[in-house]
C-alpha cells in the first residue's frame, strides 16, 4: 500500500513538474511571439531603447553617444507644425527618455515633457546659458542654441551620455566611451574655429536674424542682427546698414534660404553679398550632418571676415 502511495506521489511529482516546464516553456513562445511581432515593453522599440528627441542637435548627439542600442524618433521643429499630436504624446509616454532643450519648441516646453514622459533632460540645464537676444527674450527666455558652441555641445554629449546610463545601466559604459570619442571630434572642431578666427581683419559679423550668439561668445565674434537692431532701437534699415558699412562689412548672412529679404535689402544699401550661415536647428541636404555643416560656417566666417588663419 505505502509503495502505491509513493507511486502517486511521484506521478503527481512528474506531472506538476511537466505542467511546469510547458507553461515556462509557452511563456517563453509568446514573449518570443510578441518582441518578433514588435510589441516591445514600455521604454523601447524594435528590441532597443527608444529615446524621444526635441531638434536635430539633440538628435544627433543621440544617436552617436547611442549607437545601435537606441532608437531615437525627433519632434518637428518649431514653425513645421503647431501643436503636438496624440501620436507624439503617446511616444512621449511610451520613451524611456526625452531630450530636449527649454526654449525652442514651446510645443514641448515646460511641465508638459515632465508630466507625459518618465524621465526627461533638459540639456539647457546642463551649460551656462547666454542672456536673450532681443528675439529670444521675445519667448521669454535665454538663447537656447548651445550646440553652436562646440564645447557646451560637447557637455550636452556628456549629459546624455550620462542620463542613458541611468536609463540603461546594462550599456553604460558603452555610452560613455561613445560620448569621449565624441567629445574629441567637438573639442578639433573647437580647436579648429579658434584657430581660424584668431587673427581677422574684423571681429563683427551681420546676420538677418539673431541665431549665433553662442558663436560668437566662444570666439570673440560680435554679432549684429538686424532684427534684434530694428526693434530694439526702433532703426531704419538705412540706420543699420550704415552701421554695417562703419565695420567694413563684405557679408550680410542669412539662415534660411526661404527668407533671404532683410539680408539682401541691407547687403543692397552697402554693396555687399549675400550668404548663408547655418544653425544647425535642422539638416535637411542629403549626406550633411552637424560635422559638415560646421566646417562650411566656419569656411564663409572666415572669408567674411578676412581671417588671415
Amino acid at each position: 500500500m505505502q509503495r502505491r502511495h509513493e507511486g502517486r506521489l511521484g506521478l503527481m511529482s512528474r506531472r506538476w513538474w511537466c505542467r511546469r516546464a510547458v507553461a515556462v516553456a509557452v511563456a517563453a513562445l509568446l514573449l518570443g511571439a510578441t518582441s518578433a511581432c514588435g510589441f516591445d515593453p514600455k521604454g523601447f522599440r524594435d528590441g532597443r531603447l527608444f529615446v524621444v528627441t526635441a531638434l536635430y542637435p539633440l538628435t544627433f548627439l543621440t544617436e552617436r553617444v547611442g549607437g545601435d542600442t537606441v532608437r531615437v524618433s525627433q519632434l518637428p521643429g518649431a514653425g513645421v507644425q503647431p501643436k503636438i499630436t496624440p501620436v507624439q504624446i503617446a511616444d512621449i509616454k511610451d520613451s524611456a527618455l526625452v531630450v530636449y532643450v527649454d526654449g525652442v519648441l514651446p510645443v514641448v516646453d515646460g511641465g508638459d515633457i515632465n508630466h507625459w514622459a518618465d524621465t526627461a533632460l533638459d540639456v539647457a540645464a546642463r551649460v551656462d546659458l547666454l542672456a536673450p537676444g532681443a528675439e529670444a527674450a521675445g519667448r521669454g527666455g535665454p538663447d537656447p542654441r548651445v550646440w553652436l558652441d562646440p564645447q557646451r555641445h560637447a557637455k550636452v554629449a556628456e549629459a546624455i551620455a550620462e542620463q542613458l546610463g541611468v536609463v540603461d545601466p546594462e550599456h553604460a559604459a558603452a555610452y560613455r566611451e561613445r560620448a569621449r570619442t565624441l567629445y574629441a571630434e567637438l573639442d578639433a572642431l573647437d580647436r579648429d574655429y579658434a584657430a581660424k578666427l584668431k587673427t581677422c581683419q574684423r571681429r563683427e559679423f551681420v546676420t538677418s536674424h539673431g541665431a549665433f550668439g553662442y558663436l560668437a561668445d566662444r570666439y570673440s565674434l560680435k554679432e549684429l542682427s538686424v532684427t534684434d537692431v530694428l526693434p530694439a532701437k526702433n532703426a531704419s534699415l538705412a540706420a543699420v546698414a550704415e552701421r554695417a558699412r562703419a565695420t567694413g562689412t563684405t557679408t550680410v548672412f542669412f539662415h534660411d534660404p526661404s527668407r533671404t529679404q532683410v539680408a539682401e535689402g541691407v547687403a543692397r544699401e552697402i554693396g555687399a553679398r549675400t550668404a548663408l550661415l547655418d544653425p544647425v536647428d535642422s539638416v535637411s541636404r542629403p549626406g550633411a550632418d552637424y560635422f559638415s555643416v560646421m566646417p562650411a560656417n566656419l569656411a564663409v566666417l572666415t572669408d567674411a571676415l578676412g581671417c588671415s588663419s
